[in-house]
């Protein structure tokens, strides 16, 4: 999967992009209809929180001597970020959760349904798990209670609901979140040479033609990449179509991307690769201080906006995780060295967002089980989340979550983005495609369009042939 293989890649990279959970107690049960919350006992305990207020845990009731079992793909060494965050639900409730981190959950996790030996609760990386687990453990997996769809439903983009559910029922709230529609550029280059950030696509077309212009004779380029990734090369390409994708066709035609209704070879797909290819395979756009078009698919993507830092280039299209991989020093800021702005959509008032996230999945409806999942939805645990990231590196779409919480910039910026709920999210489409797809042929077509020159139609033909 792309998501399993690209975390792997940012993991070395930056150890904030990992969480680990202790081991978990686990458990079954034979009754799997959902519940609410707190089902008939609405007595809260004594005990205060860190912050001194349990009444928004009142609504859990009086869970002493209860405890919740936690699976999850999240491990060390960030472990006691995710214990802590769970710290005012244990004080207030009288609960505890107990934890468990694998490297190896994706196989696991199945291996114990299979079993009869589910965890309560386990953290979902993408939405295409969640669907294959409804699937083929229908009997295992219970739906989420109404206090968690309440959650969702009030404090997340309606998207969200969408790739938390199966077949019109809603099952994972969404846990962590992250961008991918941005572009890393220097705020002081943008200074010293005039110039602003783009507020739609138009004018960041704009802007790079303009830089050639300034800059062209000097070998400095508006744009710098890379696509290499060990056995995932090829996942940073897939990004800019599906970005491209979510603005040029809507969240509808890419939400039918995903499923094959709409086919890789159909005329709005091939408008956006087009797009992508404006500024991708443009020689007088890349790929500054590193080479040609083709240098993009031999350029690891850790490497690829490290030009900007010379004053090679101007601009970098990733992710926002990318933010732990400048030089250690570098001033990650809106008036430092490196900063980033939102990758612009057609329009100033649309602005639909890509990106990932984790889902929240139950395997038991016991009213401790039912309460904890739907803390999980609150901003109680997104605020108790981010206070527990002293360093930064973790952000949610719940737009409950207080801004003032979060200390890194560049998480700051993510949620301002994430939390518009007025805005389109779409989830990493490769992540969501067949594995062949998605994680296959995906992947080595798009290598092939920068490295071979490899024309459009071809490219997408051969993508779509490959979906069994």
């Amino acid at each position: 999967m792309k998501s399993t293989n690209r975390r792997r890649q940012v993991v070395a990279i930056a150890s904030t992009l990992t969480l680990a959970l202790s081991l978990a107690a686990c458990s079954s049960d034979d009754n799997k209809s959902p519940e609410s919350p707190s089902g008939d006992n609405t007595t809260s305990t004594s005990t205060d929180n860190a912050d001194g207020d349990c009444a928004a845990y009142e609504q859990y009731g009086d869970l002493s001597g209860k405890t919740v079992s936690v699976y999850t793909s999240i491990v060390t060494p960030e472990d006691q970020q995710q214990i802590d965050s769970y710290k005012p639900f244990e004080e207030c409730t009288g609960a505890t959760i107990k934890y468990e981190g694998s490297k190896e959950f994706e196989t696991q996790l199945q291996v114990r349904l299979k079993s009869g030996n589910a965890p309560d609760i386990a953290y979902i990386p993408q939405p295409g798990l969640l669907k294959t687990i409804v699937q083929q453990f229908p009997d295992s997996i219970v739906e989420a209670p109404a206090g968690t769809a309440d959650n969702v439903d009030k404090y997340y983009a309606a998207s969200w609901k969408g790739y938390g559910s199966v077949d019109g029922k809603f099952y994972a709230a969404p846990l962590g979140a992250n961008v991918k529609s941005f572009v890393w550029y220097s705020p002081k280059m943008f200074a010293d040479n005039g110039y602003e950030i783009p507020k739609t696509y138009d004018e960041l077309i704009k802007l790079s033609d303009k830089i050639v212009a300034d800059h062209g004779a000097e070998g400095i380029k508006p744009w710098c990449a890379g696509i290499g990734s060990g056995e995932a090369t090829g996942w940073p390409a897939t990004d800019w179509l599906e970005d491209m994708v979510l603005r040029e066709a809507g969240i509808d035609t890419y939400n039918g991307w995903i499923t094959n209704d709409v086919k890789f070879n159909d005329p709005k797909i091939a408008a956006a690769l087009a797009k992508v290819g404006k500024i991708l395979k443009n020689e007088d756009y890349v790929n500054g201080g590193i080479g040609d078009v083709k240098s993009i698919a031999t350029t690891e993507f850790q490497d690829g906006g490290l030009p900007i830092l010379d004053g090679n280039c101007f601009m970098h299209r990733q992710a926002s995780f990318y933010a732990a991989n400048w030089p250690e020093g570098t001033d990650v800021s809106e008036n430092g060295q490196i900063f980033a702005f939102y990758f612009p959509g057609l329009t100033e008032d649309k602005r639909p967002v890509l990106g990932g996230g984790e889902f929240v999945a139950a395997f038991s409806d016991r009213p401790e089980v039912a309460a904890f999942q739907t803390f999980l939805s609150s901003p109680e645990w997104a605020n108790a989340k981010a206070k527990a990231t002293p360093l930064g590196g973790w952000v949610s779409a719940n737009s409950g979550l207080d801004p003032a919480n979060l200390v890194s910039p560049i998480d700051k910026l993510s949620f301002s983005l994430l939390s518009d709920t007025s805005q389109d999210f779409g989830f990493d489409a490769s992540d969501l495609m067949p594995g062949n797809v998605g994680a296959g042929s995906f992947w080595s077509e798009m290598v092939k369009w920068i490295a071979e020159d490899k024309p459009d139609a071809e490219v997408l033909d051969a993508i779509q042939a490959s979906w069994k």
